[in-house]
């Protein structure tokens, strides 16, 4: 799918809403339709009622549940944290507070996840994070040896988000089912592309969302087995709504959209899964045997759209930033306000380099063999751009070598160096190499080409605090441009050594 040159390739994050979803979804919104409240007792509330008990139905037959079981909530997010601590809240609330909850989960869950996990801490509850193996996987024995007596949760995700590793669901639920343990899955990736079957599978709760399978954002579900649902304890009051589980009005045209769209998709499943398995792997052919490609995804473990590689030597920002004909996304901290890397590759086991010079390619029902076509040729340009400008070996003249200073590192996610050739008390030639984000390269580039012609002693381009304010670039670039300015600095000290006179930067 491509719009205005620019190809979708970031499905993970969100997909389209189907276009017989949305007509679907704009039966319920005008006085026409649908558009009563569905707690009201009249014929309007009676009418949205049925669609919602309708869509309940639907999206219960997507996992193989009773549409009793399934309780809608406002997306995954919300589910997951409905999950974890209403159910361990409610634990505690049961055994009494001295008694010790224990709850299971790993480092590589989403955030949706995992802050809920955090949150428990903070109360008082004991938790554990597995590490996965280095294809992204919790072995069914590393559950195994984690369970306590006082365990009442586990928490894992069918499918990852960032590398599309498969977990082994019905091993984990049989583990936790024999141990007395509900088994929690975060369903957001898995819901419409794998076949799920909560009873089989011995899941006590699931979550799910509708906008990762063309179906309106806004709208999610959590699955609570019967045995599971008189001890959830709900997060929000008002109304008594969802058998009182989730209080609040019935967003009837998004859940009526979440129905469609579950109908939809298990229509599809098989078939756009082995679509998509094809163009993956025309995908990972065209980029595979690029020199440094570093594959994060276990394909014979992995969603069937969703390929993550990294990219040795590049920066995974300036990669994506330089691929603008497609839309997808990176596995550079320049995209989140941390300073680190996508936890999820460090978790298991890639170095920070690595890990920020991931692109995650996930791919839907509008993606082509075409697509594919141009997602290749531009990853192959723009690495092979990319890997000569980061290029760390000097090439040295035996005639006229150039002087160069250099600063920073790979390892921080800032590499810059200057070749500097003069001539007399001028700059003749600059040239530079870096590795660094979109900003750092631009000023590189900037200098390497105002700075022929000006005095080496003084060349007057000023510093990072200058080059800030003249690109206004947000404040948390300093660090790094103070690197470039660093690099300069020593080729200039390197000039004044070769010429006998002090220089200056950055004053």
């Amino acid at each position: 799918m491509s719009d205005a040159g620019t190809i979708y390739l970031d499905y993970a994050a969100t997909t389209p809403v189907d276009p017989q979803v949305a007509a679907r979804m704009a039966e319920c919104l005008t006085a026409e339709g649908a558009f009563g409240n569905p707690a009201s007792t009249h014929r309007y509330g009676r009418e949205a009622r049925a669609l919602v008990e309708a869509a309940r139905a639907q999206v219960a037959a997507l996992i193989v549940a009773r549409a009793s079981d399934v309780i809608f909530t406002s997306g995954a997010t919300e589910a997951n944290n409905l999950a974890i601590l209403g159910l361990a809240r409610g634990a505690r609330a049961a055994r009494g507070a001295s008694q010790a909850v224990h709850v299971i989960s790993s480092r590589t869950e989403h955030k949706a996840v995992l802050d809920p996990c955090r949150q428990l801490e903070r109360e008082g509850f004991a938790v554990t994070l597995l590490t996965p193996e280095d294809d992204g996987r919790v072995t069914p024995a590393q559950l195994r040896a984690a369970l306590r007596p006082e365990t009442v949760l586990v928490s894992l995700m069918h499918a990852n988000n960032e590398t599309g590793a498969i977990q082994d669901i019905a091993a984990y639920g049989a583990l936790c089912r024999a141990h007395g343990a509900a088994l929690h899955v975060d369903a957001a990736q898995s819901a419409g592309k794998l076949a799920i079957d909560v009873k089989a599978m011995g899941i006590a709760l699931l979550s799910f969302t509708a906008h990762k399978l063309y179906g309106p954002k806004g709208i999610g579900a959590l699955y609570v087995e019967p045995a599971h649902r008189v001890g959830l304890q709900p997060l929000q009051f008002g109304g008594g709504h969802e058998r009182g589980v989730r209080s609040g009005t019935l967003a009837v045209h998004q859940i009526v959209g979440f129905g469609a769209a579950c109908e939809l998709a298990a229509q599809r499943m098989a078939a756009e899964s082995a679509r998509q398995a094809q163009l993956r792997a025309r995908l990972w052919a065209g980029i595979g045997s690029l020199p440094g490609a570093l594959l994060n995804s276990p394909l014979e473990h992995c969603l069937p759209g969703l390929l993550n590689v990294s990219f040795a030597g590049i920066e995974g920002e300036s990669l994506l930033f330089g691929l603008a004909e497609l839309a997808l996304a990176s596995g550079s901290a320049c995209n989140s306000d941390s300073d680190e890397p996508s936890y999820v590759l460090r978790a298991i086991g890639r170095d920070r380099e690595t890990a920020q010079s991931a692109l995650r390619f996930s791919l839907g029902r509008g993606s082509s063999n075409e697509d594919i076509d141009v997602a290749v040729a531009a990853v192959r340009r723009e690495v092979g751009r990319l890997r000569a400008l980061a290029q760390d070996t000097l090439a040295q003249d035996s005639v006229d070598a150039p002087v160069a200073g250099e600063a920073g590192s790979r390892e921080t996610g800032t590499w810059v160096r200057f070749m500097l050739k003069t001539a007399g008390a001028r700059i003749a030639t600059a040239t530079h190499q870096a590795y660094g984000c979109p900003q750092t390269l631009a000023i590189c580039e900037w200098l390497a080409a105002q700075l022929p012609g000006r005095p080496w002693l003084d060349p007057g381009l000023g510093g990072a605090l200058d080059w800030v304010r003249m690109r206004d670039l947000p404040a948390d670039r300093l660090t790094r441009l103070l690197v470039v300015e660093d690099a300069l600095r020593a080729a200039l000290g390197a000039a004044e050594r070769q010429g006998g006179a002090r220089s200056t930067i950055g004053g």
